[in-house]
């Protein structure tokens, strides 16, 4: 089976990269939420296995000082998206860090004709999926405990939204 790929990955990694290495340098436990196709084929002895769970339903037991997620936000239902921040505090640790990857509009407002065009055509996948408001998406970090420490420009009119747990 053909694996999905997307040339905006080819793209974004190296920025990504680099918030990840500012941010999760120092990080143990760390947990990539929607990781995709490419554990298995990377075999990396450093990486446990994946844990398999839903937002709406039982979290993993464990506790991470850092959480990842790249292009999820805007395929997830927005209820979805509120239980994910919901279910943060009871996985992360002290000081932990949340990075978010993805295009975000801003004041209601997309911040390209292409996120405009992007969320056309997630829409006509999904009545559920579409670009998140920036603000909307902070407010439930706030609410799970998180503080925001950067918002990241990125390639392609995307961005990189980084929390720390308070």
């Amino acid at each position: 089976m053909e694996k999905p790929d997307a040339p905006s990955c080819e793209r974004n990694r190296e920025p990504i990269l680099a918030v990840l290495r500012d941010h999760f340098a120092d990080r143990r436990a760390v947990i990539e939420i929607g990781s995709g196709t490419w554990l298995d084929e990377a075999s990396l002895p450093n990486t446990p296995a994946p844990i398999a769970f839903d937002v709406s339903a039982a979290w993993p037991q464990q506790r991470f000082d850092a959480v990842f997620s790249a292009n999820t936000l805007h395929i997830m239902s927005w209820s979805d998206v509120g239980r994910l921040f919901a279910g943060l505090p009871g996985v992360l640790t002290d000081d932990a860090r949340l990075v978010i990857y993805g295009a975000f509009n801003y004041g209601g407002h997309y911040t390209s004709e292409s996120n405009a065009v992007f969320n056309a055509w997630l829409k006509s996948q999904g009545a559920h999926q579409g670009l998140r408001d920036f603000e909307a998406v902070d407010a439930l970090a706030r609410q799970a405990g998180l503080v925001l420490l950067e918002d990241r420009a990125m390639p392609s009119n995307n961005r990189c939204l980084v929390w720390r747990s308070a």
